[in-house]
């Protein structure tokens, strides 16, 4: 499992905000070209977020789904990348004074990711969802809303 934490000088609910409007995950989640399709219900129990992932001309269509959702609280989504299996990305928001202790903690479910996962594999989805998380605090602050000062951050 690679799990990942960041401090986000916002609170919850405006952390929340961002992960609850699937036609926003592009500017935010490393490796998303586009949006395809975000249903209206997200981020609902079943509701599906359809993304286009990749590198350059290298691409693959990816199916979120949404598992477990508890606003402002924990969401926890499936993805799918055919042929390379499924993995489970769970988000949990805790308050820490005003700001957001985000964490992410990715785990494959099923297809060749489960051989592959160890180490090296978990060391590259670290990397890649430290990157998610310092794209997701920076536009949480900077869309207007108040930063904390770092004294009045524990």
């Amino acid at each position: 499992m690679a799990r990942n934490r960041r401090l986000i000088l916002t609170s919850p609910s405006e952390v929340w905000s961002l992960l609850a409007d699937g036609r926003r995950y592009g500017e935010w989640v490393t490796g998303t070209q586009r949006i395809l399709a975000a249903d209206a219900h997200w981020p609902e129990v079943g509701a599906r977020l359809q993304v286009r992932v990749g590198v350059g001309a290298l691409t693959l269509d990816d199916t979120c789904v949404v598992r477990i959702c508890e606003p402002e609280r924990r969401l926890e989504l499936e993805a799918r990348a055919d042929p390379f299996g499924a993995a489970r990305i769970a988000m949990t928001l805790l308050p820490w004074g005003d700001a957001t202790l985000l964490t992410i903690d990715w785990h494959p479910l099923r297809g060749p990711g489960i051989r592959m996962h160890g180490l090296p594999v978990d060391y590259v989805v670290k990397v890649r969802n430290g990157m998610m998380l310092t794209k997701l605090a920076r536009i949480a602050v900077n869309e207007g809303r108040r930063p904390l000062s770092r004294a009045s951050a524990p």
